[in-house]
């Protein structure tokens, strides 16, 4: 059983609803969860929207593996509504499902990079994460979830 982080977020429709909706599918399907941040409302990151986020991050326990995992995100993400309409442009969505880390492993495929290559920049990311593992390390930048947080300004 591997360990991943995956952080959440939608903004658009019934946000807390559709976040829990992909709790419940992903320790459902994915495995055992074995921690769940607060939720976190933010501003769109990286384009402009009249629709805040609400986001939040989560640990699990899993047996897949990291492109399988994506795999079934993406699916959970179909079937709460998600349709990705756009190639590489970030766009108001019902749900967003990213794999963070993946133990400590890093990794470079044309669907998936891991650690995933944003999250140091993103405090809507840090934030939920500080709350479940502030002491985890980044596989890359070789420092904590706490110290990636601080080091952000924004």
């Amino acid at each position: 059983m591997a360990k991943a982080y995956l952080g959440l977020g939608a903004n658009l429709g019934e946000k807390q609803k559709h976040l829990t909706a992909a709790v419940s599918f992903l320790g459902e399907r994915a495995g055992r969860i074995l921690a769940l941040s607060s939720f976190y409302a933010s501003e769109p990151w990286g384009f402009e929207s009249g629709n805040d986020f609400l986001n939040l991050a989560l640990a699990l326990e899993t047996s897949f593996r990291p492109l399988d995992l994506l795999c079934l995100t993406q699916e959970i993400e179909r079937d709460l509504g998600r349709r990705r309409e756009t190639k590489g442009i970030y766009c108001d969505r019902v749900i967003d499902i990213d794999i963070l880390l993946y133990e400590d492993l890093t990794l470079t495929l044309p669907r998936l990079i891991l650690p995933h290559p944003l999250m140091h920049l993103r405090r809507f990311v840090l934030a939920p994460m500080v709350e479940i593992a502030p002491q985890m390390r980044h596989p890359l930048l070789k420092k904590n979830m706490q110290e990636l947080l601080l080091a952000i300004n924004d």
